[in-house]
């Protein structure tokens, strides 16, 4: 499918299904905000089943819902340097370096603050105690989210050698199938709906391995899977993808487990921060 979206699926409006019309007419009138939903949210606002959604996507020669996300960035407002044009944050190629400044400290401001507001104190106990009893903790993700997951990695690392990374997605599904109920996933997925995440999810279900996922969005596919589910904020659009303000909240996230994580056991993680500490030290000059 080639041009914009919206105009094809005008075109192909009447050929559309019951359910194909009654989506595309919510599509019409959020079109901004269907950007940022998951499946499994269009499909409650707009009162259509998820499999009616992927059935519209093919119709319209889209290879998923993803792809459909990406088609309506591309055909709503957008600056000259690809950024949605929806937010008193985005950044245009007239704004001077002083207001590129303001504009991303304001994104990272937001992003932290909605995150903030998501936090429910039980779950991030929950998680705690996951973290605290697991004999191995793996930090996985995959494209953008594989860089948190080795950021949570390197956070606990300074206080525990019992954290795991492996970014390769075969090697991650090759270690879950040999890892116990007594082990963990710490598992980051903004999205919370890619093949690669759902494969090792299912390896860690029948393993009785519990997860723990970091995501945006609270009804993804991912989250069916997910023993505990921690929300970051911040609305990323497709053509974002990769952004800094939405891996704020998640770093503040990781910030939060590891000073849970710490408080658990304070003398041993103390001593563990400080033993860390020294070794790097004298990679100094």
């Amino acid at each position: 499918m080639n041009g914009n979206i919206l105009e094809y699926i005008t075109e192909q409006y009447h050929s559309l299904t019951r359910s194909g019309k009654k989506l595309a007419d919510y599509i019409f009138t959020n079109t901004s905000a269907v950007q940022y939903l998951s499946i499994s949210t269009l499909a409650e606002n707009s009162g259509v089943s998820e499999a009616s959604i992927t059935r519209f996507c093919r119709s319209l020669s889209l290879s998923g819902y993803n792809d459909l996300k990406l088609a309506l960035a591309k055909a709503d407002y957008v600056t000259d340097l690809g950024d949605p044009d929806d937010s008193p944050e985005t950044i245009t190629s007239e704004d001077t370096m002083s207001s590129v400044f303001r504009k991303l400290h304001a994104s990272n401001i937001l992003s932290l603050n909605e995150t903030l507001e998501l936090l429910n104190e039980k779950d991030v106990e929950k998680a705690v105690d996951l973290l605290s009893a697991a004999d191995r903790t793996f930090c996985f993700g995959q494209g953008g989210s594989m860089v948190m997951a080795m950021e949570a990695w390197a956070r606990f690392s300074t206080a525990s050698s019992r954290f795991i990374h492996i970014a390769d997605s075969h090697m991650q599904s090759m270690n879950i199938a040999l890892a116990s109920p007594k082990d963990v996933i710490l598992f980051f997925s903004y999205s919370g709906s890619t093949k690669d995440m759902e494969d090792i999810m299912n390896i860690a279900k029948d393993r009785n391995v519990p997860i723990i996922l970091v995501t945006h969005f609270p009804k993804s596919r991912a989250a069916e899977f997910a023993d505990v589910i921690l929300l970051c904020g911040y609305n990323e659009s497709p053509l974002q993808s990769g952004s800094i303000a939405a891996k704020a909240g998640q770093l503040f996230l990781i910030e939060c487990l590891f000073y849970g994580f710490c408080k658990r056991n304070p003398e041993l993680y103390a001593a563990a921060r400080s033993a860390t500490a020294k070794a790097i030290t004298q990679k100094l000059l």
